[in-house]
């Protein structure tokens, strides 16, 4: 059992795997940064200094100036700018993986079609080898046809 499950963990796409997880993880928090500290605060001095972190709404009733505040007294809270937040993230990861599939499939370009193994032959019309230069059913000449 022990070696069945090394076998199964040295498989190249198992570490392949293993390390998309792990450069995703890393690209995640970059990206979480990104949005946190370079595209909000633009956004946020836009639309007049908001800061979309202190979008919530409190289910308790009550009015707090932030969340912070809101999270210290106990409050319930909706944070849809978090929410906002994370959709922008999500976005970002997206597009960025979108364009490095394009740039990948651009390096990497598809195989040719393979020529089609058989062909019928004009004559009798069953199915015969491609480079057949003479139909074995009805012995035509196919050069010609």
């Amino acid at each position: 059992m022990l070696s069945g499950f090394k076998t199964f963990i040295m498989r190249g796409n198992v570490v392949d795997l293993a390390v998309g997880v792990i450069m995703g993880a890393a690209f995640g928090g970059i990206v979480t940064s990104l949005v946190n500290d370079v595209v909000m605060p633009p956004i946020g001095r836009l639309l007049g200094g908001v800061d979309f972190k202190d979008f919530f709404v409190s289910l308790s009733g009550q009015s707090f100036p932030t969340l912070a505040a809101a999270k210290a007294a106990g409050a319930p809270t909706l944070n849809y700018g978090l929410f906002l937040n994370t959709v922008i993230n999500f976005l970002i990861v997206a597009f960025a993986v979108f364009l490095l599939v394009q740039q990948v499939n651009r390096l990497f370009p598809k195989p040719a079609a393979a020529a089609p193994a058989m062909k019928e032959c004009a004559w009798c019309a069953l199915s015969i080898p491609a480079a057949a230069k003479r139909c074995p059913h009805c012995t035509s000449n196919l050069s010609g046809a």
